[in-house]
């Protein structure tokens, strides 16, 4: 029987509490710190004024940690990937969305973390923003590592290298940057079937509903207790 735990509390001060080699697979969507086109709009506007829509009609919580620098958003997410690493197993997998702007330092980070970076997955929006003389930004990615050598016999999945999935809307929408529940329920496979998936930036809870729903376990960490109050409702709906 699949249990979980959600801890409400700041990502890398609630990691360092957590037993060595107590998960099978970190799986997690965090802040990118990327929105807006200049130091001034990422820095002086808010997590909802970069990512969401001036038009949108909904009134979905704020969240605060997207406001940091790529030299600090590096570094932050060496500290934070380097404690999954050591609550991951050994041959674990790693898998961390990011965007375009912070693809090449979420790699850095990764990497500085002792994590080896086997590849890029990306997700396909079909509903996304145009771009204006240019390309549509139809994508964003999830990078894949492993705590040393990819273990192929204790999990031996054959997974797609691109996902097609739209975010949600209306009133399946619940968190600003909320990935899309069908999307997570493909990627949670590459975690080892019964083994428990972490989480440090757990927002709507989509990843540990995704592995509840798959009989895995879930530890998650979620720094707005407002937000935290959402994913545990979602959480125990999926646990049964």
């Amino acid at each position: 029987m699949p249990d979980w735990t959600l801890h409400q509390g700041d990502a890398l001060t609630t990691l360092t509490t957590l037993p060595s080699d107590s998960a099978a697979a970190t799986i997690t969507d965090p802040p990118y710190n990327s929105g807006g086109t200049s130091t001034t709009a990422r820095t002086g506007d808010t997590a909802r004024g970069k990512y969401v829509s001036g038009s949108a009609a909904h009134a979905l919580p704020d969240f605060d940690g997207d406001t940091r620098d790529q030299r600090g958003y590096t570094l932050w997410m060496t500290l934070v990937l380097a404690q999954c690493y050591r609550i991951t197993q050994h041959g674990g997998p790693l898998l961390v969305f990011t965007d375009f702007r912070q693809l090449p330092a979420t790699s850095d980070a990764l990497q500085a973390a002792g994590w080896t970076w086997r590849g890029i997955v990306p997700w396909h929006k079909p509903i996304s923003r145009p771009a204006r003389g240019g390309f549509k930004r139809a994508c964003e990615y999830v990078l894949w590592a492993t705590k040393g050598p990819v273990d192929a016999a204790r999990n031996p999945v054959y997974l797609p290298g691109l996902f097609t999935a739209s975010q949600p809307r209306g009133k399946t929408r619940i968190h600003i940057t909320q990935k899309p529940d069908e999307l997570m329920t493909e990627l949670v496979k590459v975690c080892t079937p019964e083994g428990t998936v972490l989480d440090p930036f757990t927002g709507s809870g989509s990843t540990g509903v995704a592995a509840l729903t798959s009989g895995r376990s879930f530890v998650g960490v979620e720094l707005s207790a407002r937000i935290a109050d959402t994913a545990r409702a979602r959480l125990k709906q999926a646990a049964g």
